[in-house]
């Protein structure tokens, strides 16, 4: 899988958090696992 650029990672073992500054092939890891992706947060309207 493709690491794209301005995704966000995070340890499900530690709960460190990673952005991807330079697009890559593989996976990021820490603590001796792959990170999971994390979802973009929803934002409140300013209506």
């Amino acid at each position: 899988m493709a690491n794209q650029l301005g995704k966000r990672f995070q340890c499900e073992v530690c709960g460190t958090e990673v952005l991807c500054i330079k697009p890559s092939n593989g996976e990021v890891h820490c603590c001796g696992a792959p990170m999971k992706q994390l979802q973009p947060k929803v934002l409140p309207s300013a209506d």
